[in-house]
Parts: C-alpha cells; structure tokens; sequence
C-alpha cells in the first residue's frame, strides 16, 4: 500500500514538473516576436534589458539551487534552458541597441549576474560548511528573488489603470504565467520545498488579478471604441445631410428680401457654423 501510494504521488510529481516545465519554455519564448521585431529593424525601439537580465539572474540563482539539492533533474533542465534563452535574447538586444543602452546593459550584466551572483557562491560555499544550511539560505534567496521578478508587473498593471489600454499587458502572457505559478506551486507541494511553491503563491495571485484587469480594461477600451464609432457614423451621416440639402436645384437663384442672392445667405450661414 505505502510503495503504491509512493509510486503514484512520483507520477503526479512527474506529471506536475513535466507540464511545468513545457509551460515554462512557452513562457521563455514569449518575447520571441519582440526580438523578431528588433531583429528585422535592427534596432531595439526603445524596449529596456531590464526584464531579461533579472530573469537570467533568477535562472542562475534556481540552477544553482537545484544542482546543491542534487537529483532534481527537471529543476536543473527548465532552469538550463532559461539561461541559455535569456543569454541570447541579451546578446541580441545588445547587437542591436544604442551606444548608451549597450553600456547600460553591461553594467547591469557585469553587476548582477557577475557580481552579485559571484558573492552569493561565495558565501555560501565558503561560509556555509552544511549542506543543509547552503540549501535553505540559498532557498530564501531564491523565494526572494523569484518574488520581486512576480512583483515586477505591477509598475505594468498601474500603467494599463491609468492609460486604459492593455497594449502593454498582453493576455497569453499573464495567462501562461499564471497557468505556470499554479504547476510550479503543486511541484513544490508534492517535493514538499516551500522554497518553490510559496513564491509561486503571489505568482498565482498576481496573474489572476492580471488577467482580470485585463478583461475589465478591454471592455472599457471596446465600450469607447464603440462609442467613437456610433459618434463617427452620426457625424458622416449628419455631413452627408448638409450636402444634399445643400444640392437642391434652383436654391442658388431665390434672393431674399435685401436683393441678394439665398446663395450667398447659405455662404455666410456655413461661415457661421464654422466659426
């Protein structure tokens, strides 16, 4: 009974780290369009590095993470992929970007995924002896992470409310995210490493509320657009009015009571609806 209830719970763990990480490289190839785009304008159109250099961090910091726990072969493979995808969407920005930007860019490189990540090995390996002890300060650090990188798109939610517009927060990829939270959560549940499920709670909870906004502000933008166009179509049909009743024969030759011509009268009542 305990070796069929140990075999199935290492399916569902099976299960829920397979479909994670299919999820995972859809969500790394998201940005493929925009590189797309850069690639055949050969320029970077004013996007930022920012989003890719943090997620090669994070990739780096999950890998490191999953070869010191040793045996979590699907931690290690997703995060392998992520830093390779995430290396050469940098590399690509930076053929392609402007003087400034490329500096920019390699500061931040040299800073976080050099520097940062250099003192971070350092520390644990030569500071911490326990393996144990490496695992859990290395897991905080991680959660840590991984939760600012989920916290990220609020500055993007807050844009959207203000501008209305949800250009900037396209659905499939709050849908993927979320979709990818909720399996990473189970895996981490099912492992029983808190370290994975907790920060994929607020991942979960954020998506949600994404995908939400998103609904709630595209209606609004549909409710406008359909606004606009009941108003366009009123206002052609109104100028399309004037301009038969302006057509009519024999109206330019009728004069008025001054003795002059109901053609220059129609001329000075346009002028005054101009004005």
């Amino acid at each position: 009974s305990n070796g069929g209830s140990q075999k199935t719970s290492e399916q569902n763990n099976t299960g829920c780290h397979l479909a994670g990480n299919v999820i995972s490289i859809m969500v790394y190839l998201a940005p493929l369009p925009t590189y797309y785009r850069i690639y055949k304008k050969k320029s970077t159109e004013g996007f930022q590095s920012v989003p890719y250099v943090v997620a090669l961090f994070s990739a780096m910091l999950w890998l490191y993470y999953a070869l010191l726990k040793e045996e979590d072969y699907f931690l290690i493979s997703i995060n392998s992929v992520g830093c390779f995808i995430e290396t050469l969407y940098i590399g690509l920005y930076y053929a392609y970007a402007p003087t400034k930007a490329r500096i920019c860019t390699a500061k931040l490189v040299f800073a976080l995924n050099l520097g940062v990540f250099s003192i971070i090995v350092v520390i644990i390996q030569l500071l911490l002896g326990n393996s144990s002890n490496r695992i859990h300060v290395l897991g905080y650090i991680c959660a840590i992470v991984t939760t600012s990188v989920f916290a990220a798109p609020l500055t993007i939610m807050v844009k959207v409310i203000r501008s209305k517009s949800v250009e900037f927060m396209p659905f499939p990829l709050s849908f993927f995210l979320t979709l990818c939270a909720v399996m990473w959560f189970a895996y981490g549940l099912l492992r029983q490493d808190l370290f994975v499920s907790i920060p994929n709670i607020f991942g979960f909870v954020l998506g949600l509320l994404q995908m939400v906004l998103y609904a709630v502000c595209k209606n609004c933008c549909f409710s406008k657009e359909l606004e606009a166009n009941i108003a366009d179509s009123g206002n052609e049909e109104c100028h399309h009015q004037q301009q038969i009743s302006s057509e009519k024969p024999g109206q330019g030759q009728k004069v008025d009571h001054q003795g002059n011509s109901n053609e220059d009268h129609n001329k000075l009542v346009t002028l005054d609806h101009a004005v």
